[in-house]
């Protein structure tokens, strides 16, 4: 084979891009030409107009051949971005997001992400796992991720709190999901770490809180089991939905069964924002979310 041969059957290079601006005429004509004109091959495109907020949002999958690359790709589109006002960034699809991942007492979240993370499930590189008890090292241990012990008191929350933010940083963590983290997050780490932070919980809020929930709900005679994944804010499980699931359940199901089905459904909604975000595939729009799903 020559060397001409060998180029043209190199795999291109794929890349996302994504985007936020004011909506207006022009720009996936602006996008589409600014790919066209780059040697750039559309995948994939899907975009969306709010006629509320008056945004527009984008996502592309595209390909690119040498001699385009990221740095190049970058510098190139900002007169776009400035020109549309956009929030903006071009990634690799191929590049696997950094993520911590945090716990209290309950795993099967935990176990569930790191399981489909090393089978490739999911597009994620868990670079650390931190938990206030000391209850799932091992767990842990057994898919090679370093694991972190941080007891968190009323005493020692800030330094808990800089500790972790402290890590994520030396991790170089993209995004950090509370995987049934049951500590309350400060005001500032939740600024420090905004639109980079996920969390899950029971959909039973606000009718059933406190403890025991499933049992609360149970009590009332339920018939949906429901899971919410969400962006975390200073306001307590009321950031910017991403992903919702539910299960209708009978009667004769017991309290114990209500929450192995709320454990399985709180999985399902977890790992697929994870995945979305990890994809590049959520844009904040205010307090909701576009998921190109």
């Amino acid at each position: 084979m020559n060397e001409q041969s060998t180029r043209a059957a190199a795999p291109a290079d794929q890349y996302v891009l994504i985007l936020s601006c004011p909506d207006k005429q022009g720009i996936v004509h602006a996008v589409s030409s600014y790919l066209f004109m780059t040697g750039c091959n559309i995948e994939d495109s899907q975009q969306f107009g709010d006629h509320d907020t008056g945004l527009f949002f984008m996502r592309v999958h595209f390909t690119a051949e040498a001699p385009v690359t990221l740095d190049k790709l970058r510098a190139s589109f900002a007169a776009i971005g400035d020109t549309f006002r956009m929030e903006w960034q071009i990634h690799r699809a191929a590049e696997k997001m950094r993520v911590v991942l945090m716990v209290s007492k309950f795993g099967h979240c935990l176990n569930d992400l790191l399981f489909r993370a090393s089978t490739g499930a999911l597009p994620v590189e868990i670079a650390a796992v931190v938990s206030n008890h000391t209850d799932f090292a091992e767990l842990v241990g057994s898919y090679h991720v370093p694991f972190h012990h941080i007891p968190v008191t009323k005493e020692t929350k800030a330094d808990a709190e800089a500790r972790f933010l402290d890590l994520v940083r030396e991790e170089n963590a993209e995004l950090v999901v509370l995987a049934r983290y049951m500590q309350v997050l400060s005001d500032d780490l939740c600024k420090a770490l905004s639109g980079r932070i996920i969390n899950i919980h029971h959909s039973f809020l606000p009718s059933f809180k406190g403890a025991k929930p499933y049992h609360q709900a149970h009590a009332r005679g339920v018939k949906l089991i429901g899971a919410t994944a969400h962006y975390v804010t200073a306001d307590l499980d009321e950031g910017p939905i991403i992903e919702q699931e539910v299960e209708r359940v009978g009667h004769d199901v017991t309290p114990d069964q209500l929450v192995a089905i709320g454990r399985d459904v709180e999985c399902q909604a977890l790992a697929r924002a994870v995945k979305w975000h990890a994809e590049r595939r959520i844009l904040l729009n205010g307090r909701r979310t576009v998921v190109f799903a």
